[in-house]
């Protein structure tokens, strides 16, 4: 009888409210410009230049002290360490939602002997009675005729993929950190050998002045200008050897072990040159960035949600037991044909009143949608401006690089020049002094803006959504 009453509810309850479909998936417009900005893109490429999402890390940073570095950071690093577990739990989520759709089937077995006192028996004597059973069945399994549960497993699929994505977001972040904290370090060895060669040269001078001094042909303020130029290469030395002991630190902590010292840079002028980029289209790059793709994943996951949520609408069926096997009084014939047995209990529940609950819940879900829409469109503005601006840095950085050397290379003439005229008795200590200062103060912004190219070059790589 009630699989008659089951069979005649559910097409009655198809035709009445009809078949709930998933919520349809629209990628949402680009909030931004189709092309870069004229500024951003003054300087022609390279026509053999590749996206950077072409580039494995491997061919753009040439260095092998900076790839073994890399190398031991992508081991060893604890970020990167949860991003993979990460994925291992939005797996085993995913798993289970999946697992929603299918039967749970289990095996029982129960024995039970009890004795009824004469009392209650219908014989008016006392009986030992046993039972044995023996089941495989359904526990419970609802039939998903209107797609709440793979909703469901769509959503928790998509935050699967967007684990992965923060995965791959997380490994060129790394990349790109672990190279930043490498040239940094390069960038300050450069200065000390250059604060060590400026103490060398006052230093010879101070000594060379006091014996002209007690010889009575140099005075006590050339030998205070010598001294004042030395004290102050010495300050720079203390303070650069500072900075590239908190350097090592830095890439220990990113590499999640010690860096050996084989691995450490030497100056600036041992690194090679990184290769140039193409810059592409915004609706082509931004696309590929792994940050935004898990931004979308996380939206579609929304999304599902809605059809989930629209289903509450709709009855639910389930098979609440089911089950087949065999029932005895003696455990010797328990697995004869006659002792065989099965149960049979489906349910359907129809929601009629909740007071709202269900509406509630299809607003929220919506909600939760047009959230991440807005966070989608937000990730995409600022990658946009990310990727503008360092393309906007490359320009006036290659111009500022080639004008600081030509200022370097200026100054060392004239510092030269200086020396030679002091030397000669034209002019005094003070004219060296202050060639020497300003070539040294150059020489530590040549160091400074060419770091500052590297490290744009390094950005590039990470916002135009380099291969890690």
């Amino acid at each position: 009888m009630r699989r008659f009453i089951l069979l005649i509810l559910i097409p009655v309850s198809l035709l009445l409210v009809g078949c709930p479909r998933p919520a349809k998936y629209v990628r949402p417009q680009l909030p931004v410009r189709e092309a870069w900005p004229e500024d951003a893109i003054r300087q022609a490429e390279d026509p053999k230049a590749k996206a950077a999402y072409d580039l494995d890390w491997k061919e753009y940073f040439a260095d092998e002290r900076l790839q073994a570095v890399i190398q031991l950071a992508l081991k060893n690093n604890r970020d990167l360490r949860i991003a993979a577990f990460n994925i291992e739990k939005a797996q085993a989520l995913f798993r289970i939602e999946r697992g929603e759709q299918y039967p749970k089937i289990s095996a029982s077995e129960s024995s039970e002997v009890y004795r009824l006192p004469s009392e209650m028996s219908a014989t008016g004597k006392s009986v030992t009675a046993e039972q044995h059973t023996v089941n495989l069945g359904v526990a419970s399994w609802e039939l998903d005729f209107f797609g709440r549960i793979r909703s469901l497993k769509s959503s928790a699929l998509e935050q699967y993929l967007a684990t992965e994505q923060a995965h791959s977001a997380a490994r060129i972040s790394l990349v790109a950190s672990v190279a930043n904290a490498y040239l940094g370090m390069a960038a300050d060895l450069e200065n000390l050998r250059l604060a060590e060669a400026t103490l060398t040269a006052p230093q010879s001078s101070w000594d060379l002045i006091r014996q002209s001094r007690d010889l009575g042909i140099a005075s006590d303020l050339e030998v205070t200008q010598a001294e004042t130029q030395a004290e102050a290469a010495r300050v720079d030395i203390a303070r650069y050897s500072g900075r590239v002991a908190q350097d090592k630190n830095v890439l220990d902590l990113l590499a999640g072990a010690p860096v050996p010292f084989g691995m450490l840079p030497g100056d600036m002028t041992g690194i090679p040159s990184l290769k140039e980029i193409a810059a592409g289209v915004p609706s082509e790059v931004l696309l590929r960035r792994p940050d935004i793709l898990m931004v979308e994943h996380q939206l579609k996951a929304y999304n599902a949600n809605i059809g989930a949520a629209r289903a509450a609408y709709f009855p639910r069926i389930s098979l609440t037991a089911g089950a087949a096997g065999f029932m005895s009084n003696d455990l010797t014939d328990l697995f004869k044909y006659g002792s065989r047995t099965w149960s049979f209990i489906p349910q359907v529940t129809f929601p009629i009143f909740d007071f709202g609950a269900r509406a509630a819940g299809v607003k929220a879900a919506e909600a939760n949608r047009n959230i991440a829409i807005a966070e989608y469109e937000k990730a995409i503005q600022a990658a946009f401006r990310e990727v503008s601006d360092a393309l906007s840095l490359r320009t006036t950085l290659i111009n500022q690089q080639n004008a600081q050397e030509s200022l370097v290379g200026t100054l060392g003439k004239t510092y030269r020049l200086s020396e030679a005229r002091y030397q000669g008795g034209i002019d005094s200590y003070l004219s060296v002094l202050v060639a020497q200062r300003s070539l040294y103060a150059a020489q530590q912004q040549l160091v400074e803006v060419r770091l500052a190219r590297l490290s744009n070059l390094v950005i590039l790589y990470k916002v135009l959504g380099g291969g890690a």
